[in-house]
């Protein structure tokens, strides 16, 4: 795909990490060609510095986002390695070049505007899934720039069980990894509670679920409850990663509920609530405006602490 600066919108930007002082905060869609094609460069520079210790805590690279992703909600990778994600109160899905910090394209559902409190966004089989807080699936598949998109729309007859915001694609099940933010059924309040809807099965299907006890996932932390706000599945692993957007959270689990690192986020994080981790191993975490600060991605080196042999 072609990616002409002209045609695509720039983020200001932020690189840490490789001694890097920060350039002011180019207009949207007027920084240079020049100025682009080197933030890969001065990334890779960066993930390639400090790969030990307390270093890799701290972030590789911020970008401040655009005003239309104010309210950025969920992330999701392509089988390619881009990044799609979206607002939280309409159906459009912008790609962002995480690397190089610029906005690619952005599409649209439907022949006319689709409201819904859009929570999370994953990408299976080819398809794009967008999920409301009810419960509520959008299938379709990914548009060109300035496009609109059919879609088909899946109702889970979830919502009475929980207030959803987190999503992912599992492949080893060929499943939907769904992640309750609230969950409303008495008996599973003192849980984290994860639904898996299966692609190879109808709408009419019940969906399988993944609990593991409140008093595991928050371990020797302070928190006295867990809100997942988005869901990923680490590549290398296949564990799943949940962030917690009001308790600043990053949970890893195992598929069979296993908690294999429950800890605050690194760095500061103002509301986090997209995740991704991409096959090269960068974590990616995404934050909507809060107070006077705009919305970002920010990147990390995954995993956050350096693994050692037993």
């Amino acid at each position: 795909m072609s990616r002409s600066p002209g045609a695509i919108a720039a983020l200001a930007f932020m690189l840490a990490g490789a001694g890097c002082r920060t350039p002011k905060p180019a207009p949207v869609g007027q920084t240079d060609s020049a100025t682009i094609a080197s933030r890969e460069t001065r990334l890779a520079q960066a993930l390639a510095h400090g790969d030990s210790g307390a270093d890799r805590e701290k972030p590789l690279a911020r970008w401040l986002l655009a005003p239309e992703l104010s309210e950025i909600s969920g992330l999701a990778l392509t089988a390619d390695g881009r990044l799609l994600t979206h607002e939280d109160e309409d159906g459009t899905v912008w790609e962002i070049d995480y690397r190089r910090g610029v906005i690619v394209k952005r599409f649209r559902l439907g022949p006319k505007a689709v409201r819904g409190d859009f929570e999370s966004i994953a990408v299976a089989d080819g398809s794009v899934f967008l999920f409301t807080s009810k419960g509520h699936l959008y299938q379709f598949h990914e548009g060109a720039a300035g496009a609109r998109v059919d879609f088909r729309l899946h109702k889970t007859g979830l919502g009475d069980e929980c207030e959803f915001e987190g999503m992912a694609f599992d492949p080893a099940i060929a499943s939907l990894m769904l992640a309750c933010k609230i969950v409303r059924t008495r008996n599973l309040r003192d849980s984290l509670v994860i639904y898996r809807w299966s692609l190879q099965d109808g709408d009419d299907q019940r969906p399988s679920r993944l609990t593991v006890p409140l008093a595991k996932a928050i371990g020797a932390n302070g928190w006295k409850s867990l809100h997942p706000s988005d869901i990923t599945v680490d590549p290398a692993s296949g564990n799943y990663v949940l962030i917690a957007s009001r308790e600043k959270a990053l949970i890893e689990i195992t598929p069979a509920g296993e908690v294999v690192f429950s800890r605050p986020l690194p760095g500061e994080h103002e509301q986090p609530e997209g995740i991704a981790i991409t096959k090269d191993s960068i974590l990616i975490v995404s934050d909507e405006q809060g107070g006077s600060k705009a919305a970002v991605i920010t990147l990390y080196r995954w995993p956050l602490t350096v693994k050692t042999a037993p």
